[in-house]
């Protein structure tokens, strides 16, 4: 495409709501700013307002739009879609607003109104849902036409705003959603307001308004406010000007200080994350290549309210950084210590970005590849691929490191501790298995299947392993001392001994979590009418061995084969059975099953339930 300066208003309708700023690009004035980047009779836009710039189109030659590309999902910016989609015009929105588009009753349904903590701008979504392409994920590159679109992340104005960077008659443009207004201007403040109280989007904007900046775009284009033809100046005066507002809040103080250096050296070759909210670990090779211990949400500012997907936002914030200092060349492999969503949910992103391998725990490999199976905590929204399946207690080698992975049940069963030397030291990585300086307090979740013996298990574990140095999820590494491992395991013992004490373990144990049953998978989406299986998973819950029977409680107006399934259990064993199921008609969601569970003549009740998403 060939380069042209400014360009006349095209009127339409006796006002000037079509500007052209080059010879393929296009303003449209509506409740947004609207987009238009032409390829012959055919466009795409950038946002789509009211839906209004369809009439305009004709002005400027163009006789279709083929594709929508969604900043972020506040209705000023897409209220006309539901146009589009009947036009059949595909929409491409970002990946983590997803559910904002295309999900938008269950949002309206679930979000709270009365007691509402939650400052987040979700209310500002459209009023009904419309149907989505696909998903713009970070850092991808997308063909439209002639033109190629990169998705930079760019929180700040919502949690899961993207900025489009492409160039457009020989112009690198950035469209900038509502990250910025003009020079030293943002359209909204209240919108950085993530939580009660919190100024959460402020230190987001300024990362992500620097991140824009160092990828020289020669205009930037905002959804609200004028382009500006000298980026840097704008985006300098408003972080200059956000800055100076955060400080007298007093929050994020270290946030340029982090920005500049986000890794800390451990030894020569270890290095810990400490803007992550998970601390994540590097460990370096000589090759140049990296291994990251864990990977959630890098560079983490503070977190939005509320636990939907739209409030949940990973990012590559501090690669670079990692890159220049010490001279890294590939992000090469990522090992997690176990599946909750702060130690997970960057490691779609750097394998699309980075091309790393995802090495996972043979416990919780599962897990991660098919959440919605699982009724556990902290799951990551999407699958996860697994490249390589780790064995447990068995050496394993990258690069010039022996690596060994150990069970660690405690803060949940699904988790591992990683054993490794580097720099002459004895490493050993406990992911979220304690907290608080030298591991003195305990953090163990009930629903992650905890049982009360664990932190024995895993003191005496340290013991043999016995770690020079301990990194830990939440709280400061630290290099062990000589009492530690005795204080450890007296700990876990105490642990141990007030579990016995308090339950009516001796009499019916259904396990120190408390839960004697599961039905899986736990999350089901089925077609209208077409039979679907379920496997039912129950523990005698006494010493002896017993009759257990199970049955399934299903919706009016729908059948479970078998009725009842009856098995014989040895004292505290466990037992499974499969039932088919076979939903009515009507579309519905999150409809209930319940597992009835009878053991040794006496009725438990529903102690775990399934739930099924109808669609006709």
């Amino acid at each position: 495409m060939g380069a042209k300066q400014g360009g006349a208003p095209v009127k339409q309708k006796g006002r000037e709501r079509m500007r052209q700023l080059s010879e393929h690009l296009f303003q449209f004035d509506d409740t947004c700013h609207v987009y238009v980047i032409k390829h012959g009779r055919e466009a795409i836009c950038v946002d789509f307002g009211s839906g209004a710039v369809l009439e305009a189109l004709p002005h400027i030659g163009v006789e279709r739009i083929t594709d929508i590309l969604m900043t972020h999902h506040h209705r000023d910016q897409g209220q006309g879609l539901g146009r589009a989609a009947q036009q059949g015009i595909r929409i491409w929105v970002p990946h983590a607003e997803q559910d904002l588009f295309a999900r938008v009753d269950d949002h309206w349904q679930a979000r709270e109104l009365f007691n509402n903590y939650n400052m987040r701008q979700d209310r500002f979504s459209l009023l009904e849902s419309v149907p989505i392409a696909g998903t713009l994920r970070d850092y991808a590159v997308h063909r439209f036409g002639p033109v190629d679109i990169r998705v930079l992340p760019t929180p700040g104005h919502t949690v899961g705003s993207v900025s489009f960077l492409t160039t457009v008659d020989g112009r690198k443009i950035a469209f900038t959603g509502d990250l910025i207004y003009g020079e030293g201007k943002i359209w909204s403040l209240a919108a950085t307001q993530w939580s009660y109280n919190g100024a959460e989007g402020i230190p987001y904007t300024i990362l992500s308004l620097l991140s824009v900046k160092e990828e020289s775009p020669e205009w930037l284009l905002p959804s609200h406010g004028e382009q500006m033809v000298n980026p840097p100046r704008a985006i300098d005066l408003l972080v200059d000007r956000l800055w100076e507002l955060l400080r007298h809040r007093g929050h994020n103080l270290r946030l340029f200080q982090f920005r500049d250096q986000p890794y800390e050296p451990l030894t020569p070759h270890l290095l810990r994350n400490r803007t992550s909210v998970a601390y994540s670990y590097v460990l370096l090779s000589d090759s140049g290549k990296a291994l990251f211990i864990d990977f959630g949400y890098d560079f983490m500012a503070g977190f939005a309210s509320g636990a939907d997907r739209a409030a949940r936002r990973p990012w590559l914030a501090t690669l670079d950084a990692l890159k220049k200092r010490f001279g890294v060349s590939k992000v090469d492999v990522a090992i997690p210590t176990h599946y909750h969503d702060d130690h997970v949910a960057g490691l779609n992103l750097l394998r699309d970005a980075e091309g790393t391998q995802v090495w996972v725990p043979r416990n919780f490999a599962a897990i991660l590849r098919r959440p919605e199976r699982y009724d556990l905590p902290c799951l990551w929204y999407d699958p996860i691929s697994v490249d390589r399946e780790l064995p447990l207690r068995t050496p394993i080698r990258w690069e010039e490191y022996t690596l060994t992975l150990y069970e660690q049940p405690g803060h949940t069963t699904h988790a591992v501790a990683i054993s490794f030397e580097a720099d002459g030291k004895k490493i050993l990585a406990i992911g979220d298995q304690h907290g608080g300086d030298q591991c003195e307090q305990w953090n163990y979740v009930y629903k992650n299947g905890f049982q009360s013996s664990d932190y024995v298990e895993s003191a005496r574990l340290y013991q043999q392993l016995a770690p020079d140095l301990i990194l830990t999820g939440h709280s400061e590494p630290f290099w062990v001392t000589p009492d530690f491992f005795r204080k450890n395991l007296e700990k876990g013992e105490c642990l141990h001994q007030l579990h016995e004490q308090l339950l009516p373990l001796n009499e019916v144990n259904f396990g120190t979590g408390g839960q004697g049953a599961w039905l899986e998978p736990y999350q089901i989406e089925a077609r209208a009418g077409k039979t679907f299986q379920l496997e039912a998973t129950v523990t005698n819950p006494f010493a002896h061995r017993c009759e257990v029977s199970v049955s399934l409680a299903v919706p009016h107006g729908w059948s479970a084969q078998p009725e009842t399934v009856q098995m014989t259990l040895q004292g505290h064993g466990t037992g499974t059975a499969r039932f088919e199921v076979t939903p009515a008609t009507q579309p519905r969601r999150r409809a209930r099953i319940g597992l009835d569970v009878n053991a040794g003549g006496r009725k438990w009740g529903q102690l775990a339930e399934a739930l099924v998403t109808i669609t006709s």
